[in-house]
């Protein structure tokens, strides 16, 4: 018996009912809900040390709970000093509870930590996914601040079943993650 994460037993109890409220679905499964959250690190300077290349895995396996993927250059390109099959950044692909672990450490520890941080500017891209880049890896609590030699930066998407960007905003919103210029939706 797993247990369900404190977000999803959110989700499915409170966010649901306030989408409904808001955009009038007629249907129960037209509500939007969280599919999956990709986290994409590029790699190329550190693809030059080999122990570099690990020290980043580590970190991307610790910050996600699962182990990346490593992704390679399909071609070479010679302006750009690459070669085929060098490694070029590492993937994270979270589905289910871990999805829902990262969403809620994130908005809850992650975001407060941001240096400066005043919310995500609430754009997507037009099919109901989200997507925000992060300076330093740093700001995880997971991360041994002693081991890390370089900064290194990341990408993270959150791929939702919305169909436009005003629903996936609200949801994220209605999930926790701070936009500017919106309300802040925190838990009771």
């Amino acid at each position: 018996m797993s247990i369900m994460s404190r977000l999803k037993k959110r989700y499915q109890t409170e966010i649901t009912q306030d989408l409904q409220k808001k955009f009038n679905y007629e249907n129960p499964m037209k509500i939007p809900a969280p599919k999956k959250v990709v986290i994409n690190m590029g790699i190329a300077e550190a693809s030059k040390d080999k122990n570099s290349i690990q020290d980043c895995v580590r970190e991307m396996t610790m910050l996600s709970g699962q182990k990346p993927i490593i992704i390679k250059a399909k071609k070479a390109i010679s302006n750009f000093k690459l070669r085929e099959n060098q490694p070029i950044g590492i993937k994270v692909t979270l589905r289910g509870k871990r999805m829902y672990d990262f969403i809620d450490r994130f908005v809850n520890i992650v975001c407060p930590r941001i240096r400066d941080f005043r919310g995500f500017p609430s754009k997507c891209d037009g099919r109901g996914n989200f997507s925000l880049g992060i300076d330093d890896q740093q700001v995880f609590p997971e991360i041994n601040l002693d081991l890390v030699k370089r900064t290194q930066g990341m990408h993270i998407t959150f791929v939702t079943s919305a169909s436009s960007d005003e629903e996936c905003v609200e949801l994220l919103r209605l999930l926790g993650v701070p936009f500017k210029n919106l309300p802040v939706s925190v838990a009771a």
